[in-house]
């Protein structure tokens, strides 16, 4: 018998006082909600931004691998004195906090005997028990353990090693998009949308995104579903109601 797949879901936990500061700004969410749905069949459905501060690190790693079946952490797993998110993890699991044997022999041949210094050491700390996400670039691991997954926040970096999570993913159901541009307001088409949500509440998701560009005001409409024939269906009633009130549609670029 075929097995179905299940809708799994995902949270990303962002850390770094430098993204909240806005010093830096983050391309790590984006990147990582797509290359989930796209690769894994995986649903980003929540993320949030936190500091570099061991409590908060401990307690939403808790509170979102209870309400998530993956988190994915962003920052804090580098060589300094705020990189404390393996630190914190391994508190929050109650692990030992100690060098991974093949994390430490990957950065000392990386790095080299003499310029193995303790920053770089550090980088090969994490809970006992965890498995390595290898690290392409800069050779530096990332860290799974329970279904938390630590990657770093440098996006360079972060997207050469997803590709090494697809081993500890499971797959579950895509998302398929469809996107149309209306030469319309929001309000013109309010009711109508809404009309055509409650038909297809449980299937479909239409999302409503104004816009103005090339001096024309606009409506992005986004029709996502996991089942083709759901939205299909759904597109056909759109479509049906652009051209009843008479709606140009842009040409998708």
């Amino acid at each position: 018998m075929k097995k179905t797949k299940k809708k799994i879901n995902a949270a990303i936990l962002i850390i770094g006082n430098e993204v909240l500061s806005g010093r830096t700004q983050d391309a790590n969410v984006s990147f990582l909600s797509n290359w989930l749905n796209d690769n894994c069949g995986i649903t980003v459905e929540e993320v949030r931004i936190i500091q570099d501060i061991e409590k908060k690190i401990i307690l939403n790693v808790l509170d979102l691998s209870k309400k998530f079946n993956y988190v994915f952490t962003t920052g804090g797993i580098g060589p300094t004195h705020d990189d404390i998110t393996s630190l914190s993890i391994s508190r929050a699991f109650k692990a030992r906090y100690e060098f991974n044997k093949e994390a430490y022999q990957i950065l000392e041949k990386y790095y080299g005997k003499i310029n193995f210094n303790d920053g770089r050491k550090k980088m090969a700390k994490m809970p006992n028990g965890s498995s390595l996400i290898y690290n392409p670039s800069s050779a530096a691991p990332g860290f799974k353990i329970k279904n938390i997954f630590c990657l770093p926040g440098v996006p360079s970096i972060l997207q050469s090693m997803v590709g090494n999570l697809k081993i500890y993913l499971k797959n579950g159901l895509t998302t398929i998009n469809k996107n149309f541009n209306l030469e319309t307001v929001e309000s013109y088409i309010a009711f109508d949308l809404e009309k055509l949500q409650n038909k297809f509440l449980k299937t479909v998701n239409i999302g409503s995104y104004p816009f103005f560009r090339l001096g024309k005001v606009g409506v992005s409409i986004v029709l996502s579903s996991q089942s083709k024939i759901q939205l299909n269906a759904c597109e056909k009633k759109f479509i049906k109601m652009v051209k009843n009130k008479k709606i140009k549609l842009f040409k998708n670029n």
